[in-house]
């Protein structure tokens, strides 16, 4: 829009016209302005999916260091967006490696070390794409993220099926992959039962038929591994988060 300002000469009646105010007072704005606080506690649909695309973040990283399990921690965003990770496994060369070379992310540091994890920061290129921001605008709470061989298993909380949908409609837009693993409604008489994953109940099974919760234990996170074909930071990340769940579902 475009304002005509056109040069006048006010009139001697308008220049001897006092200006007159209004002495009502007025309060600052802010004291009478109150949010109201709306309620999505009720209800709502967890999801596990599976999301992948060649571009989503750390994904050539993912495909490379097959033996390290990626956590995400948190993310900030002012000029750039940086992304704090904890990565699991025994041997974290190939994962060095991998991040040297992956063209979702720039300068990578090694914040902290740990005997079974390090934890890493990373800066997101204009390559990368992220799954978050199309979270948080379908009203998807982020309840766990684990990496895949070819991206990200996230279970998120959504307020009602219609945000799902639109969270799945956005990330196809977007051209990212999204697979169902699990989907569980919650409500007011949820019973509890536990959201774990086909992956988390396959590994419980074998391990409680083998004797891995008995003492001594009848089998090793190594030899699960093998049973399974899988390695071992994957058993002892998929144990954990099935503990987790099952302890949260029960007694928490």
């Amino acid at each position: 829009m475009s304002l005509d300002l056109t040069d006048t000469e006010p009139s001697a009646e308008t220049e001897s016209e006092p200006k007159t105010t209004t002495d009502s007072p007025t309060s600052p704005p802010d004291e009478n302005r109150r949010s109201v606080l709306r309620s999505q506690a009720d209800g709502g649909v967890v999801a596990q999916l599976r999301l992948e695309h060649a571009d989503l973040v750390l994904r050539p990283t993912l495909r490379r260091a097959l033996e390290n399990t990626v956590e995400p921690e948190y993310w900030t965003t002012t000029d750039r967006t940086v992304l704090f990770v904890t990565v699991y496994g025994s041997e974290f060369d190939g994962f060095e490696g991998a991040l040297a070379e992956d063209p979702t992310i720039t300068d990578p540091v090694l914040v902290d070390r740990y005997p079974d994890r390090r934890v890493y920061r990373v800066t997101l290129t204009e390559r990368a794409l992220t799954f978050m921001p199309i979270a948080t605008e379908t009203n998807g709470r982020v309840l766990e993220i684990t990496s895949t061989r070819d991206g990200w298993l996230v279970q998120l909380r959504f307020p009602d099926r219609e945000s799902l949908v639109a969270f799945n409609d956005e990330c196809r837009t977007r051209g990212i992959s999204v697979s169902v693993e699990h989907l569980r409604v919650s409500d007011d008489e949820d019973d509890g039962v536990v959201a774990l994953t086909e992956k988390q109940q396959e590994l419980l099974l074998v391990a409680y038929q083998e004797g891995y919760f008995d003492v001594p234990r009848g089998i090793s996170q190594d030899e699960l591994a093998d049973r399974l074909g899988v390695s071992k930071s994957a058993v002892s990340q998929r144990l954990r988060r099935a503990i987790g769940e099952l302890c949260g579902a029960t007694i928490a």
